[in-house]
């Protein structure tokens, strides 16, 4: 599978975005799907991740009640709505996927730049 993250871009702290992973290749249904952000001079962190076959979801506690995954079957995409943005949601965002039973994410797509100003 090929992953295309879109949908980044510059707002207002208080404001929304919704960023997209397109999946080309296979379903995203056989992956556990996840996205990653890294802001500069910081390690790269795991937002949320979602396995919708055990129909398991995490959240990292700086995004819970803010930010919210989805996904189009039909369009084999990933959403990740993004509310209340604050400055320190600045980051790359990147979607990733990995093989159930695998330990780690092998499948990166390119990042999205996020920032959000005061």
């Amino acid at each position: 599978v090929q992953l295309q993250a879109s949908g980044g871009g510059l707002v207002q702290a208080g404001g929304s975005l919704r960023l997209s992973c397109a999946a080309s290749g296979r379903s995203i249904s056989t992956y556990i799907m996840a996205w990653f952000r890294q802001a500069p001079g910081k390690q790269r962190e795991l937002v949320t991740s979602f396995n919708w076959s055990a129909g398991s979801t995490y959240y990292a506690d700086s995004v819970k009640e803010r930010f919210t995954v989805s996904r189009d079957n039909v369009k084999n995409t990933v959403y990740l709505q993004m509310s209340s943005l604050k400055p320190e949601d600045t980051a790359v965002y990147y979607c990733a996927a990995r093989s159930i039973g695998r330990s780690s994410y092998d499948i990166w797509g390119q990042g999205t730049q996020v920032t959000v100003s005061s």
